[in-house]
């Protein structure tokens, strides 16, 4: 058991530097560096936390038993291969790595080394989705909108990549069985990517989602709805709220049950906090984390089946 953490952060731009701030208000951990190819960025963060600043992952490797890798999926690969092979466990921003074959390299790579291999899919750790999950037992259909404003930010992936696969995760989460068959469309509308796609997915119990995300939309909006028999969940991803339908018997001599609409209380917290949290707690204790590599990695593949459906309807 460690007691006393030495993290790195490799990749200091809008998202990474929330990592290292996060790290360095962390009790029993050290900010042992930042790394960042851009050497104004990396100095920037470095000053503000007081910890060294790097321009290349290598000099990091002796120094760390930990690392947040929140570099362009592009480069994940090159970036934790040496990481790995020298036993730092690793917390992945996802999607794990640009294709199937190479996620399921890291994730054989992470369990070689035995090392903590996280992935961070931080809608998992919203209090709304946290609750949503300690209540569900047998979904029947989910519905989810993930609708963005354009930012330039990761334009350099397509939109299931960068904002529907967190749903895509938690879906196969909740759901918990095979997918059998998968239909989906998508078009490029701002970038050369696709922007906005539909994902219909469908599961071998009879459960159905439905998952729409868009980054070109002229309004935010992430919302589920989620039916199980007899109860009807809505979750607000951006205020962690969960609203509860159910029918009740209050009158025994009504025609049919009565609907009864309630909110359930939940206490919002910070995703990102709460998620480099159980990574840190994981590397303390050996446990594995709530998104490991197999769990990120399942989300990988289903989210290149929509891409290859998505690709074949424009072939069409």
């Amino acid at each position: 058991m460690t007691s006393n953490v030495r993290v790195g952060v490799v990749g200091v731009g809008y998202l990474g530097r929330y990592h290292a701030r996060i790290y360095d208000r962390m009790p029993n951990v050290t900010l042992a560096g930042v790394v960042d190819t851009d050497p104004k960025t990396a100095s920037e963060i470095g000053d503000e936390l007081g910890c060294p600043a790097y321009f290349d992952a290598n000099e990091l490797l002796d120094k760390v038993d930990a690392v947040s890798i929140v570099v362009p999926t592009i480069h994940h690969v090159d970036i934790a291969r040496p990481f790995l092979e020298n036993g730092v466990h690793m917390l992945m921003e996802k999607p794990i790595a640009p294709t199937v074959e190479a996620s399921l390299q890291l994730v054989e790579l992470a369990e070689k080394a035995g090392v903590i291999f996280q992935v961070g899919f931080l809608e998992r750790f919203n209090a709304g989705v946290m609750m949503l999950a300690e209540r569900v037992s047998d979904p029947r259909f989910i519905a989810v909108d993930r609708l963005s404003t354009f930012v330039e930010r990761a334009t350099d992936v397509d939109v299931i990549t960068d904002l529907m696969i967190h749903d895509i995760d938690i879906v196969v989460s909740l759901v918990n069985s095979e997918i059998t068959y998968v239909s989906a469309v998508g078009s490029p509308v701002l970038t050369e990517h696709v922007d906005i796609a539909n994902a219909r997915l469908e599961f071998a119990n009879g459960a159905v989602a439905d998952v729409t995300a868009s980054r070109v939309s002229n309004k935010q909006l992430r919302r589920m709805r989620l039916f199980e028999r007899k109860h009807y969940y809505g979750l607000n991803y951006v205020d962690q709220q969960l609203d509860f339908v159910s029918t009740e018997v209050r009158d025994p001599d009504a025609l049919r049950p009565e609907i009864v609409s309630d909110r359930i209380e939940v206490e919002a917290q910070k995703p990102l906090d709460a998620e480099l949290a159980e990574f840190i707690n994981s590397v303390n204790t050996g446990k594995p984390p709530l998104v490991d590599g197999r769990v990120g990695l399942e989300a990988v593949k289903v989210a290149h089946l929509v891409k290859e459906k998505v690709a074949l309807c424009h072939q069409q």
